[in-house]
């Protein structure tokens, strides 16, 4: 009960308090990604609810299999705001605002920017070579009719931030409750938007990793130059 009654103190301080010290600091204008993500979502669901507005959001940015990889490329960052035009836009919204302003104070805009970018390009890229690889290959090959099936949008962005702070901040129970769970989701309802899931969930920890394995590297580098000069 101890090391649980730790670490939930120290994930709350490293997830919640620390970055809310820095928004009392920096005010509302530390949150110009989170407003922006959630306007953008809150955007593209109104116009596509209408025929022509929903044709000229998959145009913009509905990324499927079956595309270009050019023309996917070009579409997956509007694809960050295209909510599934299946499932309902508003209970996506307050995990989209707190995953994007959560990271942008704890981690600075630009680190942001690249989580939920490459969480959101890893799925999109790792599916085309499932599709490639054919069903039956493994379990992990997909059938070309996949090619047709939208992305997962702002929900792996959200999935990737989440992972990506609970390793460099060290939060188990966090990533329990946003990685395990599309473990869990994966797979009790086997699908695409799970397959993206957990590939944005590994992509977003192996950036953290990678992070604290540089930060350990740089640590260490100080301490010698340090005691060299003494």
């Amino acid at each position: 009960m101890a090391f649980v009654g730790r670490t939930l103190r120290g994930e709350w301080y490293g997830i919640v308090v620390d970055p809310l010290r820095r928004l009392r600091r920096r005010g509302p204008a530390a949150l110009v990604l989170a407003f922006v993500a959630c306007g953008g979502v809150i955007f593209f669901h109104a116009i596509a609810q209408h025929p022509t507005g929903a044709t000229w959001v998959r145009i913009l940015g509905g990324v499927q299999g079956d595309l270009p990889l050019w023309l996917a490329l070009l579409r997956t960052p509007v694809s960050l705001y295209v909510p599934a035009l299946d499932l309902p836009v508003w209970a996506g919204i307050t995990q989209l605002f707190l995953a994007f302003a959560l990271a942008e104070l704890a981690l600075g805009r630009r680190r942001t920017l690249l989580i939920a970018y490459t969480s959101t390009l890893a799925g999109t890229l790792t599916v085309r070579v499932m599709m490639a690889m054919g069903p039956g290959c493994w379990g992990l090959g997909l059938p070309p009719e996949i090619g047709q099936v939208l992305d997962t949008g702002p929900s792996a962005a959200v999935v990737g931030l989440f992972s990506y702070l609970s390793v460099v901040r060290r939060a188990p129970i966090v990533f329990t409750l946003t990685g395990g769970s599309m473990v869990l989701e994966s797979i009790a309802k086997p699908n695409l938007a799970g397959r993206e899931h957990l590939i944005a969930v590994a992509a977003a920890v192996a950036l953290g990793l990678l992070h604290e394995r540089g930060r350990r590297r740089r640590q260490a580098a100080t301490k010698t130059q340090d005691a060299a000069s003494v």
